[in-house]
């Protein structure tokens, strides 16, 4: 038998070791709960989750959400990856003038121009040689087609779509050529127009493909004149191409916050602006909204996760606001790929400093999808807030397996307010403060075995029978 003394120590190496091993893994307990409201029902349901559960998430990833129905039950749910924007070509359509041509050139081989022009500038003013122009001359040897002016920012005309009144067959080629004065002529090709009737339809080919370059006239010829359709109108086609944003982001605006408590050690912290932006959002670009009048601020910007953490470089631009008269200039956002949740903006130290007080942050964050199946009872609840808990996610695969297909089907549902659940509240706060103590406690507990181990071994020494 062990004298009391080594049972005493051995007890407390023990209750030591105890509070140095980690509790053993439980069901997680999640500490918030919010009401899914379905707006429009359906076999699945998509919600967009809003800025407010970021903020209450406490694992990487959002692996801490759950979807719940009335009686507490899991429903199965998958986070959606947002879609690349869809390639668009975006058409412009504007109606040219035509001038027909005589039906002959010059015995030199030059056209005579049905047009006088006038150039002025950079206007070119165009006025018809004998009166109002017509476009009813079937006998013509071809057409001179005015495409107009075009504007600074407009794309280049790409092609030509011609409009006839007859025959309901025909095939007639052509060759063009292109100015800009009417006096210095370019080739530009050569082409055929045609009609067709089939069982399914009129079959037609109406276009003339332009040159780059973008000349505003275009002088078409036929080659043989008894084959030419009766042309009637014009129209100039000018495609440029564009996206369709799928999965638009979500626009956030904050106010900057105070710096968090610290020393000030560098000139960064006295001049920067900070921003808590409640959660660690995934942002597409962020902005400064500037105070009225003219402005230009070069700044960094920093983010980070955690208070503890040393700030990291997002990016550098230039942020800045013109007035000129009634017309205010901005500057465009700066993109950025990450996902943090403090940010800090640090003007240039050759610029000035930021108004905290009417300087805003404005984000464009790309929050998340939930998609989940409609089973279980309803009303439904979104549960997050267990830093412990193993990711409830389905692969979206898994989850529905005709994606595409069903996605135009998908509900739609909106979040309520958040709850805290009590008792989990008082639990995390408890384990807070244990985990602070928890140090202290295994110190003081092992400083006493140490105590205990030596008057035991000084007992034995002064012991007779040893």
């Amino acid at each position: 038998m062990h004298p009391p003394e080594l049972r005493a120590a051995f007890a407390l190496c023990g209750a030591a070791f105890a509070l140095a091993m980690p509790a053993r893994a439980e069901e997680p307990a999640y500490r918030f709960q919010a009401p899914i409201t379905v707006e429009q029902p359906a076999a699945f349901v998509q919600l967009t989750l809003p800025a407010s559960a970021y903020a209450r998430s406490l694992s990487p990833g959002l692996n801490d959400l759950r979807v719940v129905d009335a009686r507490g039950e899991r429903v199965p749910f998958a986070l959606l990856t947002p879609r690349a924007d869809e390639s668009q070509r975006v058409e412009q359509q504007r109606e040219a003038v035509l001038y027909a041509l005589p039906p002959k050139p010059s015995p030199d081989g030059a056209w005579a121009s049905p047009l006088e022009v006038t150039v002025q500038g950079e206007r070119i003013s165009v006025k018809r040689v004998g009166g109002t122009a017509s476009v009813a001359n079937a006998a013509s040897g071809g057409w001179l087609i005015d495409l107009g002016e075009r504007a600074r920012d407009d794309p280049p005309p790409q092609s030509l779509r011609m409009q006839w009144s007859g025959p309901a067959e025909f095939s007639a080629a052509f060759t063009f050529e292109t100015s800009d004065d009417l006096r210095s002529w370019r080739r530009g090709g050569a082409g055929q127009l045609l009609a067709l009737s089939s069982a399914s339809g009129p079959l037609t080919q109406p276009s003339v493909v332009l040159p780059a370059g973008g000349s505003r006239f275009v002088r078409l010829v036929w080659t043989d004149i008894a084959a030419a359709p009766r042309v009637t109108r014009a129209h100039v086609i000018a495609a440029t191409q564009g996206s369709r944003v799928l999965d638009a982001p979500t626009e956030l605006a904050f106010s900057s916050t105070p710096m968090p408590v610290g020393k000030v050690t560098s000139d960064d912290d006295a001049r920067a602006l900070h921003f808590d932006l409640g959660g660690a959002l995934p942002l597409v670009q962020v902005d400064l909204q500037l105070a009225p009048g003219t402005r230009v601020a070069p700044v960094r910007l920093q983010g980070r996760n955690h208070v503890d953490e040393a700030w990291r470089e997002l990016g550098a631009s230039v942020f800045y606001r013109l007035e000129r008269g009634d017309d205010v200039s901005r500057s465009p956002p700066l993109r950025l790929g990450t996902q943090t949740r403090y940010l800090r903006v640090v003007p240039d130290k050759r610029a000035a400093a930021l108004d905290a007080s009417l300087t805003r942050l404005v984000v464009q964050a790309q929050l998340a999808r939930v998609v989940f199946a409609a089973q279980g009872q309803a009303p439904y609840a979104l549960w997050v807030g267990a830093p412990q808990a193993a990711t409830s996610a389905l692969p979206v695969a898994t989850l529905v397996p005709a994606l595409e297909d069903e996605r135009p089907r998908f509900g739609r549902a909106m979040l309520g307010e958040w709850t805290e659940v009590d008792a989990v509240a008082r639990a995390a706060d408890r384990q807070m403060r244990l985990s602070a103590l928890r140090p202290w406690l295994l110190w003081t507990v092992l400083l006493a075995g140490v105590a205990g181990l030596g008057f035991m071994v000084w007992r034995l020494t002064r012991s007779p029978k040893t």
